[in-house]
């Protein structure tokens, strides 16, 4: 680490952009989004980067999350980097490891991992005119012109707060912290929760235990997926012919924008075809007509994040998987007590109940201008301008901060046209030679009101459930515009939105 005296560098104590010196920018996380920062900040011409890994490796989400059946429900060759286009994914719809894999050899082959401090949590970051002060839970301490959060949506595990969770006698343990020594085959299985990840690890484990009991609150939709296994032959193809690697990338964008993301703000051609491709695929693979009834949601199909996936269906439907969907009531050492009184006897318990959506880069402690506390001033209710910027927070930015588009969309992209957005006001801030840039409150206030009116009209307000997309004031904390909108937004920054200051 370098001297955190500012006063103690020369140049280094007054705002970069004055002295025409590299500004020295901290990225606070290792994962797609802190990958693309620093491959576009560096080509940029931006090359002062430091980046804070809590981990011992690069890949964010898709290294924390390693259980059974994890794949991704956005097409591999969509979910890319769009410098870095891979013609040799193995399927449609790309599987964990091969995510985690794809990761790491990008950020190998940028220079990425060079750039990465591993196994240093940021625990504080604070502004002081004109620097920000970034501590670690190692102890160390830096200063910094530029901070960029990358550090992701879905990070911070949710338990259920379930009376006895502690006492049960068996493994439990959340998806997000799976644990691969615990032997699955001949054993009872108990999963709490029925969103995407509890699908995928039913679809991939009910062959092998004896028992499988899953324990239901809300029933959700799901949709066969599409997975095609790519040839070698196919693959070579496009390894030969890049243009084609390009055209299938823009195919799967506009084939996911112009579906489900039409679907969830008003398209009601879309909306109605998804529900029945929802119901089909129901029909098609439960054929006992009880258990189809608890699988049978009450709300419209793209009120939640889709769920792709065509074992759940089939696995749910073996004789040995059953559907609970009592309330439970407690956790006992030798299984799942529901609201009637049955026990349910367990050897191994998990829980899929998902991530704290709502915490964004927090419970890193962030103190802006004027000592303004960010956990304070959002207090459940996280939002940002354009997701990236906020006022009292000066020459700090966010990458998939809150309100952003996020729903059945590939987050890489979203990422990459954020960081576009990003190093378009590093290079006003170059070329005017400003100190500050930092949203203005009215532009903030109005933005987040607009969003706030819009958001009524979409299906994730109007579709009759409730989701993690909810925050703590009843509203869903998303983009509530077509995709296309907010990057073309990225792509033409409205500098008035901002004070700029010298």
């Amino acid at each position: 680490m370098s001297n955190p005296n500012p006063q103690a560098s020369g140049d280094s104590a007054q705002p970069w952009a004055r002295s025409g010196r590299q500004p020295r920018i901290a990225i606070i996380g290792a994962g797609m989004s802190g990958i693309a920062a620093v491959v576009k900040l560096e080509k940029a011409g931006y090359t002062d980067l430091t980046v804070y890994e809590k981990s011992d490796r690069v890949g964010g989400t898709w290294r924390e999350n390693t259980y059974p059946g994890l794949s991704c429900d956005v097409p591999s060759r969509w979910y890319s980097f769009s410098f870095a286009l891979k013609p040799d994914w193995k399927h449609r719809y790309p599987y964990g490891e091969d995510i985690q894999s794809y990761m790491e050899t990008v950020a190998t082959d940028f220079g990425v991992t060079d750039k990465v401090i591993f196994n240093s949590a940021v625990t504080e970051i604070m502004y002081n005119a004109p620097h920000w002060h970034l501590s670690c839970a190692n102890g160390a301490q830096e200063i910094f012109d530029v901070v960029i959060s990358a550090t992701g949506l879905l990070h911070h595990p949710a338990y259920p707060a379930i009376e006895g969770l502690e006492n049960f006698s068996g493994a439990a343990f959340h998806s997000a912290r799976w644990d691969h020594t615990a032997q699955l085959k001949g054993k009872r299985v108990g999963v709490i929760g029925t969103g995407s990840t509890a699908c995928q690890i039913i679809g991939a484990i009910t062959p092998e235990v004896d028992e499988m009991h899953v324990f239901q609150r809300t029933p959700h939709w799901v949709a066969p997926l599409p997975q095609v296994k790519y040839s070698a032959s196919w693959n070579r193809l496009l390894a030969a012919l890049p243009f084609m690697q390009r055209m299938t990338y823009n195919y799967y964008r506009w084939m996911m924008v112009h579906t489900f993301s039409a679907a969830t703000i008003g398209n009601k051609f879309m909306k109605g075809l998804i529900n029945k491709i929802c119901l089909k695929h129901l029909a098609d693979n439960v054929p006992d007509t009880a258990l189809r009834a608890k699988l049978t949601p009450n709300y419209d199909a793209t009120c939640k994040r889709l769920i792709l996936c065509s074992d759940y269906y089939p696995a749910i439907s073996s004789p040995h998987a059953h559907l609970i969907t009592q309330d439970i009531a407690k956790i006992e050492p030798a299984g799942v007590r529901t609201a009637d009184g049955q026990l349910h006897p367990l050897d191994i318990l998990v829980l899929a109940t998902g991530f704290n959506a709502a915490a964004f880069m927090l419970p890193t402690r962030v103190t802006g201008k004027g000592g303004v506390d960010l956990e304070q001033q959002w207090d459940g209710i996280p939002r940002a301008h354009r997701s990236v910027a906020l006022p009292d927070f000066p020459n700090f930015w966010m990458l998939e901060g809150p309100t952003g588009p996020v729903g059945n969309f590939s987050l890489i992209a979203i990422s990459e046209h954020q960081v576009d957005y990003i190093i378009s006001m590093l290079d006003r801030m170059k070329a005017e030679g400003l100190a500050v840039i930092e949203a203005r409150q009215s532009a903030y206030d109005d933005y987040n009101a607009a969003m706030g009116e819009a958001i009524k009209t979409t299906t994730w307000a109007t579709g009759g459930c409730t989701s993690w997309y909810f925050d703590k004031s009843g509203v869903p904390n998303l983009y509530p515009w077509t995709p296309e909108r907010y990057l073309k937004d990225m792509l033409n920054p409205d500098f008035s939105e901002y004070r700029l200051v010298k």
